[in-house]
């Protein structure tokens, strides 16, 4: 096979795909009889006909953490996850959002003040 064999790296995407959906079985469905089907965030309730849209969101964001007593996972609904995420890829890359959309003020309004006061005083 040549080094850069296009099957090759098939193969490999493949097997990883599968091995990542296999350990992601393992433990949703391990948290699913855990834990309430409640999103540990804004508290909505999941039954069988919409719990495909509850996840399993790593604490400690390392998938690969998986404590038989699912200490690192907690359940979250899709857009609390999606937010979960978004909120700490910003705190990682410290532009975390505090909602603040003005820049902070940088003049001092009191730079003038002992001029002005003299002026108004003569």
């Amino acid at each position: 096979m040549p080094p850069n064999d296009p099957s090759k790296l098939d193969r490999i995407v493949a097997e990883a795909r599968r091995a990542a959906e296999q350990r992601g079985h393992g433990y949703r469905d391990r948290a699913l009889k855990m834990y309430p089907w409640i999103c540990g965030r804004c508290a909505r309730e999941f039954d069988r006909s919409n719990v495909q849209q509850l996840t399993v969101h790593h604490r400690n964001h390392n998938h690969d953490d998986n404590p038989a007593d699912g200490s690192n996972w907690e359940l979250l609904c899709l857009y609390c996850h999606d937010n979960e995420h978004q909120r700490y890829l910003d705190h990682d890359a410290g532009t975390l959002d505090t909602g603040d959309t003005q820049a902070p003020a940088t003049g001092n309004p009191f730079a003038d003040l002992k001029a002005m006061l003299e002026r108004n005083s003569k």
